[in-house]
């Protein structure tokens, strides 16, 4: 929807505003010329001729009169900027009031840009277009956003290279403007010296991979999913912990396309009724090399393989990055300037435990001089001063064996992947005992039940109440575009079902989709974390047989936040939405 004063239109004129319709979201605070009144806007299509806006604070009472002059201050981007129009129309409508300005004068002195730089192309409209087309027209297809391709350039009336483009797609081209130093940098970026495919124009098994795996590292994705069916084959990616679907291959390419993935990962590409196991290191740019952990499983329509990237973006893997409460992180920092006893990460998988391990890690090794060793199965980051051994059951390597080939080691900080036995359990606290630091992960449902599972597991109480000293549970949530985040209100029966009555119409956030997220409304994850500090209170209580409930009942006396307490304040500011809080706390 624009704010277009509407006029007749010639034949061609026609055909182009089909084929291309700018668009953009963003915020708008519009005064009221008449009375100065302010309203806050959340802009969803920007025009070099006016806007298109919703009034979610309006009830229908509220009149916005057509014709009606305002001022407006639009934020797109981080960029404000001023314009003056009038109001073209307004429509009551569920969410609200949508209304259409149009600003005032048919030219503006300069187009509202879009910061390319706060941008995640789209590889699934990227990757349609040719490389050597994309960079001589200076052009780069961005994602799609209500039934629209949106087109970053850096000239709107090059009318020649957007309708060369629009070929490769099916839906109306919206082109935005951007800073051409930004759009080069970006091009760059997307396609570099790649090759990649056209889609369905290549039946090359090598391009192919490259193109799977060129797409997983523009949306920052954690796993290629090789899934056979009965009629092909469908790609997906796992991007910020949910799957979307990237494209389908023909089911004629699906040998060729496995066989591929095996020789790059070592595999045996005769074995194709046992499932296999490889990796491989795969160069997306000139010096950003990636290893890739890759498994395939044969299943009734032929092999699936997976492939996981790991620790993509390890530049900012840091402790300020992961989503503590400023109380939270000045507890970690704390206990990881103490030069010995066991600090323990817990919470199901894939909650990112090993990633918050290894950014207390970082911490450790940028603030002493220390001897880090890690055991891990599979070894996922890469980091300068720690030595890292991966634990094999092929070769026999289980964490208890390379453990006490550690301790010979000398070792000041020991990672261990995960504790999943007494034996394991045992040298842990024994090296917490003797003067060493030990970060390790576990699986339970929260702090205080971690103390009763290694209880459970065979460790003595005493000995778990001298060496144990802060426990982590966490969980993992999408973290919402801060570009288009809309405001809410938590409903009552939401605020029931999280059994926190008291928060019932507390301003919260919901997604909405732009173009700086792809459409999806989010970008990244963050953390869910409580902190269980093991003071003396709470050793005490360990070292005499406490069970779960007496430990419960001192952390709580201590006033720190359990998960739902952190999962509120970051509803509160607006970090993530009540959907993702209620999936990943079961309250």
């Amino acid at each position: 929807m624009s704010a277009h004063s509407p006029r007749v239109r010639s034949g061609a004129e026609a055909r182009r505003a089909s084929r291309w319709v700018p668009a953009l979201r963003g915020r708008a605070v519009v005064q009221r010329i008449g009375n100065g009144e302010e309203r806050s806007l959340d802009v969803f299509d920007v025009s070099p001729s006016g806007l298109g806006a919703r009034d979610r604070g309006s009830a229908l009472q509220f009149a916005w009169m057509d014709g009606e002059a305002v001022s407006l201050a639009i934020d797109i981007g981080g960029e404000v900027q001023r314009r003056r129009g009038r109001v073209a129309w307004a429509l009551p409508a569920d969410d609200g009031v949508r209304l259409g300005i149009q600003f005032d004068g048919e030219r503006n002195p300069t187009p509202i840009r879009l910061d390319l730089d706060g941008v995640r192309p789209d590889p699934r409209c990227a990757l349609r277009v040719p490389a050597a087309q994309a960079m001589r027209r200076q052009v780069l297809p961005l994602c799609e956003l209500d039934g629209c391709v949106v087109v970053a350039c850096a000239d709107l009336s090059d009318t020649a290279s957007l309708q060369a483009i629009a070929h490769s797609f099916d839906k109306p081209l919206r082109p935005q403007v951007v800073d051409p130093e930004q759009l080069l940098r970006a091009l760059r970026s997307v396609y570099g010296e790649q090759r990649v495919v056209v889609e369905g124009a290549s039946d090359d098994p090598v391009a192919l991979c490259n193109e799977l795996l060129h797409a997983a590292w523009l949306r920052r994705a954690s796993d290629v999913h090789v899934c056979p069916e009965r009629d092909g084959i469908v790609v997906k990616l796992r991007v910020d912990g949910e799957l979307e679907t990237y494209r389908r291959v023909p089911r004629d390419l699906q040998p060729e396309l496995l066989s591929r993935i095996k020789v790059l990962a070592g595999m045996d590409i005769a074995e194709k009724r046992a499932p296999q196991d490889g990796r491989f290191t795969h160069e997306f740019a000139p010096g950003r090399r990636v290893d890739v952990r890759v498994a395939t499983l044969p299943t009734n329509h032929g092999e699936r393989a997976t492939l996981r990237l790991l620790a993509i973006d390890v530049e900012s893997l840091t402790l300020d990055n992961l989503g503590f409460l400023p109380a939270d992180l000045e507890l970690a920092r704390h206990q990881l300037a103490r030069p010995h006893g066991l600090i323990v990460a817990t919470g199901p998988t894939g909650c990112g435990k090993t990633t918050t391990l290894f950014a207390m890690l970082r911490t450790i090794v940028s603030t002493r001089s220390v001897n880090v060793i890690a055991v891990q199965e599979p070894v996922e980051y890469d980091f300068p001063g720690i030595s890292q051994v991966e634990v094999d059951a092929n070769r026999k390597v289980s964490f208890a064996t390379a453990l006490r080939s550690i301790m010979r080691h000398d070792p000041d900080v020991i990672m261990i992947g995960e504790i999943r036995d007494l034996e394991t359990a045992d040298i842990a606290i024994k090296a917490a005992l003797t003067g060493h630091l030990v970060l390790a992960t576990l699986h339970t449902n929260d702090a205080p039940s971690t103390i009763t599972r290694l209880v459970d597991m065979g460790v003595e109480p005493y000995l778990l109440a001298s060496t144990l000293r802060l426990v982590m549970a966490q969980r993992l949530v999408r973290r919402l575009c801060p570009a288009c985040a809309a405001p809410a209100r938590l409903s009552e029966d939401d605020a029931s079902l999280l059994k926190r009555p008291g928060i019932g119409g507390m301003e919260v956030r919901v997604a909405a989709g732009c173009v700086c997220c792809a459409g999806s409304g989010y970008r990244g994850r963050t953390g869910l974390f409580e902190l269980l500090p093991v003071d003396e209170a709470i050793a005490e209580g360990v070292r005499r047989g406490g069970g779960e409930a007496a430990v419960r009942e001192a952390w709580r006396a201590t006033g720190r936040a359990d998960l739902l307490d952190d999962a509120i304040t970051k509803l509160r500011n607006g970090t993530t939405t009540f959907p993702l809080v209620r999936e990943a706390i079961a309250t």
